[in-house]
C-alpha cells in the first residue's frame, strides 16, 4: 500500500477544526475546540492537536491535549485525558485506509511516551482497520438513547415501564425541578456530587478522605464552572429539591443533534425515595427532543451493571466503543498494578 503524502500543523488551526465539526452532524461535544478550552483551562494541559492535510485534499484532525511543563518522554498526548471523555478524529469525510495508517503512523513516531485515542461507537470502521500493532485497544460500552420521533415515542416506546412508573412517583412525591444555563447551580451541583462521592467510598470501602481527595483532582469545582462558562446556554444543570433542599442534580451538555449527560450528584436519603435521578432525566430528554437533538448520551458503564440497567430502562443501548494507547515504558500499566495493590489492601470493591 503506498503511503500518502501529507502535511501536519498542530497546535490544529481553531478555525480549521471548527470548520469540520460545523459541517459534520456526528460531532460529539467533547470534539469540539470548546471542550479542549476547558481540558486547559482546568486540568494544567496546553493543545497538541494535529492537522493533517493530504495531498487528495482529505483533512483529519486529531484532538489532542498534554501536561504543561513536562518533558515529553515523560508524560502523554491524549484524546483524551482520563474522565474527559471521547476525543476521535474529524475528517472532512471518510478517510482511505492508507490515510488513517500515515495518522497512526504519524501519531506512533511523537516522543511522547503515551499516545492515546478514544473513538466513539459511531467512527468510522476504517479506523479500527488502520491501527498498528504498537497500540493497544480497550474496550468500552457507551450507552446512547435514540431521541428519534421526539419525546412522546421515546416515553412511550423506549423508556421501560420501571422508569414511567418512578417518574410518576417522583411527580407525586412533589420534587421541584428547575434548570439553570447559567452556571448559577454548578455550587449546588457539586455539594451533591461530593455527597456521592463519599457515598461510593463506602460502597467501595474506600476511606472517605482518600475517595473525596482523588475525585477533587479528577473532578475540581473549577472544572464544572469552566465548562458552565464556556457552554453558556448549552450547559444545563437539572435540579430537584425537595422542601426546598436540594435532592439530586445533573449536568446535560448540547451540541448540533447530541445531548451528553455528563455528571451527577444526589443526597440520597431525599433523591431515592422520590425517584429524583430518574425525574431529572425525563425532563432533559423532553428538553433536549425540544432542541431537536437526535440523540441523548448516557455515557460508559460496564454491562450488566446497575449503573447500565438503569441507562437500559431509559431506552438507551449499549454500543462498543474503543480506546488505542501506544506507550514506549508502560507507566499506564505500572499505575494500575500499584493501584490495584493498594485496593487490595484497603479492601476496596468496585460498585
Amino acid at each position: 500500500m503506498t503511503r500518502p503524502a501529507f502535511a501536519v500543523r498542530t497546535p490544529a488551526p481553531r478555525e480549521v477544526w471548527q470548520q469540520l465539526v460545523e459541517a459534520d452532524d456526528d460531532v460529539l461535544v467533547t470534539q469540539t475546540p470548546r471542550w479542549l478550552e476547558c481540558i486547559c483551562a482546568t486540568g494544567g494541559y496546553e493543545d497538541a492537536s494535529r492537522l493533517y492535510e493530504f495531498d487528495s485534499q482529505r483533512t483529519v484532525l486529531v484532538p489532542l491535549a498534554r501536561r504543561r511543563g513536562w518533558p515529553a518522554r515523560l508524560i502523554g498526548e491524549d484524546a483524551w485525558p482520563s474522565e474527559w471523555g471521547i476525543g476521535g478524529p474529524l475528517a472532512d469525510g471518510e478517510p482511505t485506509l492508507a490515510q488513517a495508517r500515515a495518522v497512526f503512523e504519524d501519531l506512533s513516531r511523537l516522543p511522547a511516551n503515551r499516545i492515546s485515542v478514544r473513538f466513539g461507537p459511531r467512527a468510522a470502521p476504517v479506523w479500527a482497520a488502520a491501527v498498528p500493532g504498537a497500540f493497544q485497544p480497550a474496550r468500552n460500552m457507551t450507552y446512547i438513547l435514540d431521541l428519534k420521533g421526539g419525546f412522546d415515542t421515546v416515553w412511550q416506546e423506549r423508556f421501560k415501564s420501571a422508569t414511567r412508573t418512578a417518574v410518576r412517583k417522583g411527580e407525586k412525591a412533589g420534587l421541584e425541578v428547575e434548570v439553570d444555563r447559567t452556571g448559577r447551580l454548578v455550587p449546588t451541583f457539586y455539594e451533591l456530587y461530593q455527597l456521592s462521592v463519599t457515598r461510593w467510598a463506602a460502597q467501595q470501602h474506600e476511606p472517605a478522605a482518600l475517595a473525596r481527595w482523588r475525585r477533587r483532582r479528577i473532578d475540581p469545582l473549577c472544572k464544572f464552572q469552566a465548562v458552565a462558562e464556556v457552554f453558556g446556554d448549552n450547559c444545563a444543570v437539572w435540579l430537584a429539591s425537595h422542601g426546598g433542599q436540594p435532592a439530586a442534580a445533573m449536568i446535560v451538555l448540547q451540541h448540533g443533534h447530541h445531548a451528553k449527560y455528563w455528571r451527577a450528584g444526589m443526597d440520597k436519603p431525599l433523591a431515592s425515595p422520590a425517584r429524583a435521578s430518574t425525574l431529572l432525566h425525563r425532563y432533559a430528554i423532553e428538553d433536549a427532543c425540544a432542541a431537536g437533538c437526535r440523540c441523548y448520551h448516557l455515557g460508559d458503564s460496564p454491562g450488566g451493571s446497575s449503573v447500565s440497567t438503569f441507562k437500559e430502562r431509559l431506552g438507551a443501548r449499549g454500543y462498543p466503543s474503543f480506546a488505542y494507547r501506544r506507550e514506549r515504558f508502560p507507566m499506564t500499566t505500572v499505575d494500575q498494578r500499584l493501584r490495584g495493590v493498594v485496593k487490595r489492601v484497603i479492601g476496596f470493591q468496585d460498585a
